[in-house]
């Protein structure tokens, strides 16, 4: 006769027990026992006691059956420990929703050598395993050149462990939450009409409680050169900028031209050359499709702004030209301008800035992306696999929200295209054909900075903060690599990791060689790097473009969302009425501001990047490595607390204390 104690236990979530029938079978690698049925009630921690005719040998599985009595009662189950009788301890994580009619075998959590038999009977279980998740979790191209998302119409279609917990619902619920902040602005949702002056934009974010520093700081500074081109660098779009050594023959700015504003002593040949020259180029906005707000057709320009770095170290526009051709009716915009002239200039460069970071930088190279390697991971890898462990806190709420953003925002109706200036076919134009240019050397922070050419800018805060980042997340991820990868044959003979690959590459870069993006990963090397890249992507990344919306965007000119006049053809007639009559009208201002604050909430049940509480690790070095990463981000988010109290507009949008482990707002 042989003993085994089992501790069942459940999650500390809301309605997380359950009425419902529940059975566990224990399978050992010399037999198993018989099924045993639990009385879970209210209680988070169950005992039982299971007696078998013999040892079972190493316990190798738990089958966990599920039965409805009446109604369905789903169970949120934590994870299931077996003392085998010589006490040996099997520790078995889910971590996950048990609902419906249904059969879930928990593997062992620890990596242990098995005989042949036993490896070839897991295979089946994990064959099972797959090929389910695969059913449920189904691939569909929303539209033509985007990456694939999931094949699902709503929420309501999404199973319980892809949806918001009840605390997140209770703070974000998607459209309602977007009416109630529309209601707090009613008194500007039927004003069809230009702002009467500047100062009337400031009613609008006054009115949202607790979010009023860095906007009015923005407010105060909008129309300086320095703090417009501070936010090439510290903004929410801050991946555009690149060093210039020659300029497009598309963009004729000449020594005269920029003479005043370089000042004395130096030249644009001599400023190119020592590395202070950047550019802007916003061509992809070239030939977008536009549409009309109550009737007004709409306008998108694309383009050029020549920034310089002066002595003091800060980035100043010199130039800007709002299309990709020169001529007389597309003039280049100088400092030395008309005040108006110049404004205007900028203003339309920061709406190219509204269109590109929403669709490019935020929407396709954070949601869109971590949606397809969430999708992936679920299919391709069995939850006993490491890096399914490793990577499914990163992918938290990720499908939910996504689902949510494509039937309120994004759709040919929703929020986005109503109040901004290009049409949902112009939307999907825009985003198709980026995907087509988008580089795996771009989605690694190291390698984009070095591209770029901005390995040097001062006071570039979202650089420096973000490398400390990526090489915290690097640190970790290599620990782990190696800890279950000890050699490249190892990458190379996993049959499920390459998979996962595959399916990234061909559902999430189109099977574009192009890319750079593998199909399949060969070493040791190549594998910690993705995974690097995958963790940043949704964590810091999605955090450094999204949490600032309001902030930045909450003053109507700093970051319009569309323009109701084509840009200028010809400089010196530009009065502040033509950008009030330019910029959003007040009704379509508010909607987007509502949007915006949605966005960039802070909300309940986050999980800050590095909050591993679920533990899917069962081994000592796994823990270690996620001590360690944690005590590194909390060194990192010191020292930028620390920066922070020592200026007047703080950066905080890599500050680890502030992002989450996954895209999930």
């Amino acid at each position: 006769m042989a003993t085994y104690k089992v501790q069942i236990v459940t999650g500390d979530v809301p309605l997380a027990n359950t009425v419902n029938s529940v059975a566990i079978t224990l399978v050992g690698t010399q037999g198993e026992s018989s099924q045993e049925w639990l009385n879970l009630g209210i209680r988070k921690i169950t005992n039982k006691e299971i007696k078998c005719d013999r040892d079972l040998g190493p316990i190798v599985l738990v089958h966990v059956q599920k039965k409805r009595l009446f109604l369905e009662d789903a169970w949120f189950c934590n994870f299931i420990q077996v003392t085998g009788p010589a006490g040996e301890i099997y520790r078995f994580p889910c971590y996950q929703w048990i609902e419906g009619n249904t059969t879930l075998h928990l593997r062992e959590g620890k990596g242990k050598k098995y005989s042949d038999d036993t490896i070839e009977f897991l295979k089946e279980h994990r064959r099972q395993e797959l090929q389910k998740k695969q059913e449920n979790y189904q691939w569909k191209e929303y539209a033509p050149g985007w990456p694939r998302c999931l094949n699902v119409g709503s929420v309501a279609e999404l199973d319980s462990n892809a949806r918001f917990s009840s605390f997140r619902l209770t703070s974000f619920t998607g459209i309602q939450k977007f009416e109630k902040i529309r209601l707090s602005l009613k008194g500007f949702l039927t004003q069809a009409r230009s702002w009467k002056n500047l100062e009337e934009i400031r009613t609008i974010f006054s009115r949202i409680n607790g979010r009023e520093i860095v906007p009015e700081y923005v407010a105060a500074h909008w129309k300086e050169d320095t703090f417009f081109g501070y936010q090439f660098l510290n903004g929410i779009n801050p991946v555009m900028i690149q060093k210039c050594t020659q300029l497009p023959a598309y963009f004729p700015v000449t020594e005269e031209m920029v003479a005043g504003a370089l000042g004395a002593g130096t030249s644009l040949k001599r400023e190119l050359q020592d590395g202070h020259i950047f550019l802007v180029d916003y061509k992809d906005l070239e030939d977008i499709p536009t549409h009309t707000i109550h009737g007004r057709q709409q306008y998108i320009a694309a383009p050029l702004c020549l920034v310089h770095q002066n002595q003091a170290g800060e980035l100043q526009p010199i130039a800007i030209q709002l299309s990709q051709t020169p001529g007389p009716k597309s003039p280049i915009f100088l400092p030395s301008d008309s005040e108006w002239d110049w404004i205007l200039a900028k203003t339309w460069v920061r709406n190219s800035e509204f269109y590109i970071h929403q669709i490019i930088t935020h929407l396709l190279k954070t949601h869109l992306f971590a949606e397809v390697f969430s999708i992936a991971t679920i299919r391709q890898l069995p939850m006993c696999h490491p890096l399914f462990k490793l990577l499914l806190p990163h992918y938290r709420f990720t499908l939910h929200i996504n689902t949510l953003a494509r039937s309120v925002l994004i759709n040919p109706e929703g929020v986005i295209i109503k109040s901004s200036g290009f049409s949902h076919e112009g939307m999907v134009l825009l985003l198709s054909k980026t995907l087509e240019q988008v580089t795996y050397d771009s989605l690694c922070l190291p390698d984009n900075i070095q591209a770029r050419g901005v390995s040097s800018i001062p006071n570039y805060l979202y650089r420096d903060d973000g490398l400390k980042i990526w090489e915290a997340i690097k640190s970790f991820v290599s620990g782990i690599v190696t800890f279950y990868y000890p050699s490249d044959d190892a990458v190379q003979g996993d049959p499920e990791l390459q998979a996962w690959m595959n399916e990234i590459f061909v559902n999430g870069f189109l099977s574009r060689a192009s890319s750079g993006i593998p199909s399949s990963l060969r070493t040791v090397a190549e594998l910690r790097r993705f995974l690097t890249m995958v963790i940043f992507t949704c964590s810091a990344q999605h955090a450094s473009v999204n949490n600032g919306q309001y902030d930045i965007g909450a003053w109507v000119p700093n970051y319009s969302s569309s323009m109701r006049r084509p840009p200028p053809e010809v400089k010196g007639r530009t009065s502040q009425q033509d950008l009030l009559d330019c910029i959003p009208e007040v009704d379509t201002s508010a909607t987007n501001q509502a949007a915006l604050l949605l966005l960039s909430s802070r909300v309940k049940d986050m999980r800050l990047l590095g909050d591993y509480r679920e533990e899917h690790f069962t081994e000592q070095e796994p823990k270690r490595l996620i001590r360690a990463f944690q005590r590194d981000l909390k060194e990192i988010a010191d020292d930028i607390e620390l920066r922070n109290q020592m200026v007047e507009l703080p950066y905080n949008y890599m500050n680890p204390q502030e992002m989450e482990n996954s895209v999930s707002i």
